[in-house]
């Protein structure tokens, strides 16, 4: 009989993402500090988990899903952009917006926009940070609280399942500008997520939970 095939999630590694095989994701955590990851028996499973904290899945230890300690020492830097996304129904109504750490002042806001999805905004959120930053030539990091967001912007493609319609082309306009930055820029920004566990929700969360 064939073996079942596995999917694993890599919260943290080398390239975080969802791997269909373990050599693949072997290759992501060998030797990576702190690496977080686990299998699953779908591919809807891995999806799933990919787009929500890590937390919520290692509850117990295994050899494929070891439990990693947070340092709850380490701090945010203040010096940074936080970045995040907030969308009312899966579609709904999205919108995202860039705050600076220190002080919460907002560097930009965009939307609402409707039939879009969180993990749109979250890497559209991302991406602009990153042009932003780029544009006015700061050095600050950014921070994300989504490695759905981070993965996609490592691979420069909006992996969304959402089909285009009417009501959202704008999004696919801005998500295919996004995509186009992406392939066609350069940057310096360091991206880094950020520990909701342990620092609370990130700084530019819209407090609709």
């Amino acid at each position: 009989m064939a073996n079942k095939r596995k999917y694993y999630v890599v919260w943290k590694g080398r390239n975080p993402g969802i791997y269909t095989d373990w050599d693949g994701c072997k290759a992501q955590i060998d030797n990576f500090p702190n690496a977080v990851y686990k299998s699953f028996e779908s591919e809807e499973q891995a999806e799933e988990a990919f787009s929500c904290e890590p937390k919520n899945y290692l509850g117990r230890r295994s050899a494929s899903a070891p439990q990693i300690p947070i340092d709850s020492n380490i701090k945010p830097e203040l010096e940074a952009l936080a970045v995040d996304a907030a969308c009312s129904g899966n579609p709904g109504k999205m919108e995202y917006r860039g705050v600076y750490v220190r002080n919460g002042a907002e560097a930009f806001h965009v939307g609402p926009f409707e039939q879009g999805t969180n993990n749109i905004g979250e890497f559209l959120a991302l991406v602009h940070g990153l042009a932003y930053l780029k544009q006015y030539g700061f050095e600050h990091p950014i921070y994300s609280d989504s490695v759905n967001a981070i993965s996609w912007v490592k691979q420069k493609k909006c992996r969304t399942k959402l089909i285009l319609n009417a009501k959202n082309a704008v999004l696919f306009d801005m998500i295919a500008r996004a995509e186009k930055w992406l392939a066609t820029n350069t940057y310096k920004t360091k991206i880094m997520k950020w520990e909701t566990a342990i620092w609370g929700e990130i700084p530019a969360d819209f407090g609709r939970k």
